[in-house]
């Protein structure tokens, strides 16, 4: 049996859009009809003309998208594609902030679950968090879950921004040392070095620039030759867009589980049974298409 023809088959006979993220194994990122960052997949799920969307990504992503299409039946093919991160961050986290602040917004990630989205102003993602930030008509801001995110946000806008939870961080992107800096310095001397926001603030202050993925993929034809500091499969996605250019990942083994989980066996066993549906809780979904929504309009 051939894999892929069987899943296209599948789509046409379930009328459904396979959405996969930039991190998806790079087989996953062939067969998609939409492949981008998070700020990407969420604009593009408000206008899917299908009945059935298959995400391949994260858990929250899904949610997202059936968040924004509640009509829609949204499958996340493995029930293992969870976010470490997204999970650090809880209710209590939130309440606890707005107690000692309670007139700063709360702007949360679009890494963060169903249910916190419901207690955010405005959501964000890594593309778009300056600008949204930066619109907002306050100087403090309660923000989460990544530090890291939310440092680079309180370097480039001035406000004081509070991090919740204060350990909130991605592992993988966390991985990245000052050794892989001089070590990408040293084995690829021509190169420049495009940097997530979510790493470590050091690593971000060795950057050339310091994007999003989808700001990677904006960006890459300013140089010839790049070390790409995210997850792994970005330098599949990049140098497909870009066979001209040089990439080279920052580190092998920056590999995300949660991202990996899916395989084209779950995407097919997916739309074959019609599992795993993503249900969200109609009050939750309201107050966080409202943060999602607003997001949208701001960016």
């Amino acid at each position: 049996m051939d894999l892929v023809d069987e899943i296209l088959k599948l789509k046409e006979e379930r009328n459904a859009i396979i959405m996969a993220h930039n991190y998806q194994l790079p087989e996953i990122q062939d067969i998609a009809d939409f492949l981008g960052d998070s700020l990407e997949l969420a604009r593009k799920a408000i206008n899917v003309d299908a009945d059935v969307i298959v995400f391949a990504g994260v858990d929250f992503m899904a949610e997202t998208a059936k968040i924004l299409n509640p009509e829609k039946t949204v499958l996340l093919p493995t029930r293992r594609a969870t976010c470490a991160m997204a999970n650090m961050l809880k209710v209590e986290h939130i309440l606890k902030a707005k107690e000692q602040y309670p007139d700063a917004p709360v702007v949360l990630y679009v890494n963060t679950t169903a249910e916190t989205k419901a207690y955010a102003d405005v959501t964000v993602t890594s593309a778009n968090a300056l600008k949204i930030v930066e619109k907002l008509d306050s100087d403090v801001i309660i923000f989460g879950p990544d530090k890291n995110l939310a440092s680079y946000v309180a370097k480039m806008t001035g406000k004081k921004v509070i991090p919740v939870p204060e350990y909130g961080h991605c592992y993988v992107h966390r991985q990245f040392t000052l050794e892989d800096v001089e070590r990408a310095r040293k084995l690829y001397p021509n190169a420049k070095l495009m940097v997530h926001p979510e790493c470590e603030p050091e690593v971000q202050e060795r950057a050339d620039i310091i994007v999003s993925t989808g700001g990677m993929i904006r960006r890459a034809p300013e140089h010839d030759e790049w070390v790409v500091f995210t997850e792994r499969e970005m330098v599949y996605r990049l140098q497909k867009l870009y066979p001209d250019i040089k990439f080279h990942p920052a580190k092998e083994d920056a590999v995300c589980i949660g991202m990996k989980a899916i395989t084209l066996n779950h995407i097919y066993e997916s739309l074959r049974d019609m599992k795993y549906e993503v249900t969200v809780p109609e009050e939750i979904a309201e107050r966080a298409r409202r943060a999602i929504e607003r997001m949208l309009e701001m960016s």
